[in-house]
């Protein structure tokens, strides 16, 4: 079992995960791609081997009014190449996540458009790395509009229009308020789009009552013969929440929402996952952390299991 972190790196002062300059100051994927290098030698020094890559890596790629963008992965195709060849020499999946205001269910045709140019536009960075299926992009069905049964039939509608090597490559994943692992099987069913199980949002919205190896193994048998799953894990925040108001006045102090991720993962909670969804037959799976400290969460909860739980292998 891998287990992976996203964009930022926390154990390394100085390593940028994308070239965030705005647009008046002509940002490029080219830059990004050395920053991502030097990201990749850390995660094989701290033999990491799943990493989430910025979803902005290449800037304004897909932004309606700035066309001076659109041509950077064509402009860096050696480049790419060359960091998907030490990818797969680190043993290292990658993966995007969708920007949250990529919406494709979206009732407004433009938002839906643009959010088809950015998924379309992460799928083909990945294949201008030449990474193998594992590689994915996670996204959301979107909103609900007021009618959810429309909601997720247009996003079925939707990803039928995307061109097949973006739809290779896009997965979906279960939210915490609107979309529950019930309602992606129902896409899934009619279009044969992998599912990522996401357990804190599942925690937070289950409205069919599944246990967790019940829909951890809904969304694991979704993915092709040969392509490893994964999974999303994070640990609800548990820390006081310090509100600043306004005009310098006293803060106020908050709980935190259960669907909020906390700093580190409980270890105790990860073996509990594992616990629960053992003998259910299941296929191996990767793991993606959402945790706050990032690649030190990651660091450690592989020292925490090796030291509480050594028959739990995490890599």
């Amino acid at each position: 079992m891998r287990l992976g972190f996203p964009v930022k790196i926390l154990g390394q002062g100085g390593l940028k995960s994308h070239d965030s300059r705005r647009w008046q100051n002509d940002p490029h994927l080219s830059v990004s791609l050395a920053y991502l290098r030097d990201i990749f030698l850390y995660l094989g020094r701290q033999d990491i081997h799943m990493y989430r890559m910025s979803a902005d890596l290449a800037p304004y790629i897909s932004h309606p009014d700035l066309p001076q963008f659109h041509g950077q992965i064509e402009d860096c195709r050696r480049e790419l190449l060359q960091l998907g060849a030490m990818a797969r020499e680190l043993d290292l999946r990658l993966s995007f996540h969708l920007p949250l205001v990529s919406v494709l269910n979206a009732t407004d045709e433009g938002i839906a458009l643009q959010s088809a140019r950015q998924a379309s536009a992460h799928a083909h960075i990945l294949d201008g790395m030449d990474l193998g299926p594992d590689a994915v992009v996670v996204g959301h069905v979107g909103g609900i509009y007021g009618d959810r049964q429309d909601a997720l039939a247009r996003f079925v509608q939707r990803y039928q229009g995307l061109a097949p090597q973006v739809r290779r490559r896009l997965v979906l994943e279960n939210d915490d308020r609107r979309f529950s692992v019930s309602d992606i099987l129902w896409i899934h069913e009619r279009t044969g789009i992998p599912l990522v199980f996401d357990q804190l949002h599942f925690q937070n919205h289950n409205r069919e009552g599944l246990s967790t190896a019940e829909a951890l193994a809904i969304c694991l048998r979704t993915w092709p013969e040969g392509v490893r799953p994964k999974i999303h894990l994070s640990s609800p925040r548990t820390a006081i929440r310090i509100v600043q108001r306004k005009g310098g006045s006293e803060p106020l102090l908050r709980a935190p929402h259960p669907h909020q991720h906390a700093d580190f993962i409980d270890p105790f909670q990860f073996a509990a996952f594992i616990k629960d969804v053992e003998g259910a037959e299941l296929p191996e799976f990767d793991v993606m952390l959402e945790a706050k400290a990032k690649d030190l969460a990651v660091l450690h909860l592989r020292e925490q299991m090796g030291r509480l739980i050594p028959a739990i292998r995490v890599e």
